[in-house]
């Protein structure tokens, strides 16, 4: 979905209902009995703390409270996954809190700063693509022998020869090629929503 940029509004107050909205929000259809949310907040505090924020547990408390507001105001947030937006809300609020923080910053001083924060965030960005790995190894490994070979053998090759593979392990389970599709997309949505919660756990 579009992410639009959550502003601060004055006096509006995080409620009872919203608060609740926002838990459903995070758990997914699921009930963790507020850990879901526990875990988003660490890790928001955890994200400040690594930008060097002198008050990680206030930012993280704003940015949990727009992605409510915004949830109160919409009805709902339709993205991949919770954990993803609210790292983007997060973002709008470090740069707010960056320019409250730093008026009077030189241009220089600015700028050094900036190539410091886009080296971290690479750093960040390796880090989560190898927990992505990790937890994808993870799934798979979870997964029966059966499933794992269709679903590797599935996304296998390039191109043309990836259609003729297709075919050629329909042909083998004595179904259409369509069928294998439906199959296969299957096993990679609960591929993915396995990939998302082993990530969402820290």
């Amino acid at each position: 979905s579009t992410v639009k940029r959550v502003e601060p509004i004055k006096d509006w107050v995080l409620t009872p209902d919203a608060f609740d909205q926002l838990l459903r929000w995070l758990d997914q259809g699921t009930s963790s009995s507020g850990e879901s949310y526990l875990e988003m907040r660490r890790r928001l505090v955890a994200y400040f703390d690594r930008k060097h924020c002198p008050a990680p547990d206030d930012l993280a408390d704003e940015t949990l409270n727009r992605v409510a507001r915004r949830l109160r105001e919409e009805g709902t947030i339709i993205t991949d996954a919770p954990a993803h937006y609210c790292y983007i809300v997060a973002r709008f609020v470090l740069l707010e809190f960056l320019r409250k923080e730093q008026p009077d910053v030189s241009f220089n001083e600015r700028l050094l700063f900036r190539q410091a924060a886009e080296m971290r965030d690479l750093s960040e960005a390796q880090e989560e693509r190898e927990r992505r790995w990790d937890c994808l190894e993870r799934c798979m490994a979870g997964m029966e022998t059966v499933t794992r070979e269709l679903i590797v053998g599935y996304y296998h090759g390039e191109q043309r020869a990836k259609i003729e593979n297709r075919r050629a392990m329909a042909v083998k389970l004595g179904i259409t090629v369509n069928a294998l599709s439906i199959r296969a997309c299957r096993i990679r949505e609960k591929l993915e929503n396995c990939v998302y919660k082993c990530l969402s756990s820290g």
